[in-house]
């Protein structure tokens, strides 16, 4: 059972056929998903934001730049990580013309002790966010984010929402031009709009003999 059939429990079945099967990337299914498209709008917020993003875009947190017809591609890979624990990358890649590739870098479990997906950001996953997940009436994915942690040898701090980026994706399939749309916005609740992007892609599902390890975190954090 995927980490995400595990997340949405008997939600899952609510999802668009096309997305069941591309959540369902996991260690039982033995694939990966591959998606490869263009994001209609990459955008970020007001110019005093842009620094922070450029700081955490050094550890593939968020992409300080925006552009509009940018290629996509996001990687979906399942492994087990040193702690024994089902792993499935989130590694997207932003190609914005005349400039090199920037990428948003992400790796999610299922928590039993927490009840939701945590997602750990970046290269090193000093940042980690629950994830909440809801099938909606059309069939498409919300992803929303909660509580954000940060840790880094003994420091363990829960990040104050005032600091913080609260995420929502919403993820479908849309059946009059066979492709799946994506929506991200990642907004602070006094800076408000950070960071977000809209667009299409396909996927394409390979079998897993080894998740490349370019896909895999520098540091794993045993703390969820």
């Amino acid at each position: 059972m995927s980490i995400f059939r595990t997340g949405l429990g008997s939600g899952f079945d609510r999802l668009h056929p096309q997305l069941q099967r591309r959540f369902s990337v996991g260690l039982d299914s033995g694939e990966a998903c591959i998606g490869r498209g263009v994001m209609e709008q990459v955008w970020h917020g007001a110019g005093f934001v842009r620094p922070f993003l450029a700081l955490g875009a050094t550890r593939h947190i968020l992409v300080p730049k925006a552009g509009a017809g940018v290629p996509f591609r996001i990687e979906n890979f399942p492994y087990l990580d040193r702690y024994g624990r089902e792993t499935v990358t989130f590694a997207r890649t932003f190609s914005f013309p005349g400039d090199r590739e920037r990428h948003w870098d992400a790796t999610m479990i299922h928590s039993p002790a927490r009840g939701c997906i945590v997602d750990y950001l970046g290269t090193h996953q000093h940042l980690a966010s629950d994830l909440h997940l809801s099938a909606e009436p059309d069939g498409s994915l919300l992803i929303r984010s909660g509580e954000h942690r940060f840790r880094e040898g003994p420091v363990d701090l829960r990040v104050p929402d005032l600091i913080g980026g609260e995420a929502e994706v919403r993820e479908s399939f849309d059946e009059a031009i066979g492709r799946f749309r994506i929506q991200v916005r990642v907004v602070n609740r006094r800076f408000g709009p950070l960071f977000g992007y809209h667009g299409t892609f396909d996927a394409e599902y390979v079998r897993v003999a080894e998740t490349p390890g370019r896909l895999r975190p520098v540091r794993e954090e045993a703390r969820v």
